[in-house]
């Protein structure tokens, strides 16, 4: 799979906007506190970590099974931006 340069620069603008909506959605719900917020944040974090632990694990494979840096830069942006559009999305529900 082959995934130009421009693809791959507009995913990362668009993992940044939407990184800034749930920035801001997280911060609304912070700010309301209660047992809503505290769950958020240990949500927040495990899955931060999870994902982290995640992708490094299958890229450190993909590069040792022959796939180029730049793909597999590609599918960690595109599985980060997968992450933060669901969370976006159960936010604003």
């Amino acid at each position: 799979m082959f995934f130009p340069p421009v693809a791959l620069g507009f995913n990362m603008m668009q993992l940044a906007f939407e990184s800034n909506m749930v920035i801001g959605l997280r911060l609304m719900t912070f700010g309301a506190g209660g047992q809503k917020a505290a769950a958020e944040a240990q949500l927040m974090i495990s899955e931060k970590l999870r994902l982290a632990a995640l992708l490094t694990v299958e890229n450190a494979f993909a590069l040792a099974g022959g796939q180029s840096f730049e793909t597999t830069q590609a599918r960690s942006v595109s599985r980060y931006l997968r992450a933060v559009q669901a969370n976006r999305r159960r936010l604003l529900r």
